[in-house]
């Protein structure tokens, strides 16, 4: 007998049928009804009651439930591992910052001790200088002033002569020296500039085109305070939080192509109620509520060779030039359809670098060729469109 506990072919009448019953309790009415209608479920064999068909319910639902929970283990198992790996970061990061925090206090110190060893220097020379001027006893015991005048009369005299020489040689090389000094300063701010600004640059050229940048979750993200979304190149899904025990007739759901709308009826201001940054086909699109306390909105793409860089206007954009298809995804693509989405990836990776796409390139290609098979021509004026 086979399993049809993961058949993904009849979920497009399924689809349907929710759509059209726009809830879980009408969805399982229309089930039952057809059994009750249509079949001998209820009733059984002869000899059997209508127990049977309440067991063969149970068995059948307690199956899917077990599988729920195993799928919802796996699922918190994988929020867990990426939590773990924020933690890990988040705990690298703030040892890092009290590295150099550290490493800013005993530079700090450093130059306290070293101001301090500088200003100790500076007093011992002034009362060196100041032991100079003491005057010394004679021999009878009187006071000898006359070294003391004479020494100073000296000094003062050959400081007078060496300033005075001091004095020429500084004005005939001041403009020189001032000339030099000013072009050296000019030039060294220039370096100094020109290094920050390449520092700059080459940090958010780097931060931009880091290979190691992990692709955002489910190749979507977070819009704070309304929903968690995830795409594939075919379909866009929401999931928003709901207060607990909200059933699907509590809620105001309209999908237009180009606009959304989600609303508690018990509220008057809605949840998401803005343009979508693409459009979307409304009769493939559909709204189911799990556990009665989340919103799951699908979005089918029109256009499906496209990543969504946000599912309304005004919410945080992601990278889409770090999107990552699944490769289970890309292998169950046909021939062309798969180098179609690898081609819009390669451009698409392309543009962000600032390098040519993958039609431009060939025709620079051409171009080349040209050129070698006919070199008496001139090219410089020519122009690629």
């Amino acid at each position: 007998m086979s399993d049809f506990s993961n058949d993904e072919r009849f979920d497009g009448l399924y689809i349907n049928v929710a759509q059209t019953t726009r809830g879980i309790e009408p969805l399982l009415d229309t089930v039952f009804s057809f059994l009750r209608r249509k079949t001998d479920f209820f009733h059984g064999p002869r000899g059997e009651d209508t127990d049977a068909a309440v067991t063969k319910v149970n068995e059948v639902l307690n199956k899917h439930v077990q599988m729920y929970k195993q799928q919802r283990a796996v699922e918190e198992e994988r929020k867990e591992k990426q939590a773990k790996v924020m933690r890990e970061k988040k705990a690298k990061a703030d040892r890092l910052k009290a590295e150099k925090k550290a490493k800013e206090e005993a530079n700090r110190k450093a130059e306290e001790v070293k101001n301090a060893k500088t200003t100790s220097k500076s007093e011992a020379s002034a009362s060196d200088d100041a032991s100079e001027d003491v005057i010394e006893l004679s021999g009878d015991g009187g006071f000898d002033i006359s070294n003391a005048t004479g020494a100073k009369a000296a000094s003062d005299e050959a400081q007078s002569k060496t300033k005075s020489n001091d004095t020429d040689a500084d004005m005939k090389s001041e403009p020189e020296a001032s000339t030099k000094a000013t072009a050296a300063a000019v030039s060294a701010s220039t370096s100094t500039k020109e290094s920050n600004k390449n520092d700059d640059k080459t940090k958010k050229d780097d931060s931009d085109d880091d290979p190691k940048t992990p692709p955002p979750p489910g190749n979507g993200g977070t819009v704070p305070g309304k929903y968690i979304w995830t795409q594939t190149l075919a379909e866009v899904n929401l999931t928003i939080a709901l207060p607990e025990n909200t059933r699907g007739r509590d809620l105001n759901v309209v999908m237009k192509k180009t606009h959304l709308k989600v609303q508690l009826k018990s509220q008057d201001t809605a949840i998401v109620d803005a343009k979508l940054t693409k459009t979307i086909i409304c009769d493939d699109s559909f709204w189911t509520v799990e556990d009665g306390n989340r919103l799951v909105v699908n979005l089918q793409k029109l256009h499906q060779m496209e990543w969504w860089n946000a599912v309304c206007i005004g919410d945080p954009e992601i990278d889409v030039t770090k999107v990552q298809p699944e490769n289970s995804k890309l292998d169950e693509l046909d021939g062309e359809t798969r180098q179609t989405v690898e081609k819009m990836m390669f451009d698409q990776r392309q543009k962000a670098l600032g390098l040519p796409s993958s039609e431009e390139q060939k025709k620079f290609d051409a171009l080349e060729k040209f050129k070698q098979a006919h070199p008496e021509m001139d090219f410089s004026n020519a122009k690629m469109s």
